[in-house]
């Protein structure tokens, strides 16, 4: 079984509880360890990466939402080091989405979205109030 490291617990900080227990429930059912890279995102950050094209909004549900908390993590694969290999992420969306299923928590993976692929992306959709 894997253990989040302080970073991912520090980046899983203000994200709202629903999405972070379905990512806690999601690390103890993966095949493939992963990390939390980013979770609230302050808006400068968020201007930056709409800037350098990392991100394709200004209205990320990475920033808070209005309960106060984002609804979107970014994952990393951890295998020895951080892999960005596309099948480890349909992998870690497979723990992922079991665990929104086990808890009745509503998940989107950005490697489902039609225009642009974001494999390490998962959030609670847009407008979720629970």
């Amino acid at each position: 079984m894997y253990k989040f490291s302080k970073r991912s617990e520090q980046n899983l900080q203000g994200v709202h509880p629903d999405l972070v227990a379905v990512i806690r429930r999601a690390l103890a059912l993966t095949e493939v360890d992963f990390m939390v890279t980013e979770g609230v995102r302050t808006l400068e950050r968020q201007r930056l990466l709409y800037a350098k094209k990392a991100s394709q909004t200004m209205n990320s549900m990475h920033l808070p939402q209005s309960d106060g908390f984002a609804h979107a993590v970014d994952l990393a694969a951890w295998v020895g080091e951080v892999r960005w290999d596309w099948p480890l992420y349909h992998r870690i969306a497979d723990a992922v989405k079991a665990a929104a299923r086990e808890l009745n928590v509503p998940i989107e993976w950005g490697g489902d979205w039609k225009n642009f692929k974001d494999g390490p992306h998962f959030q609670l959709p847009r407008g979720y109030a629970k």
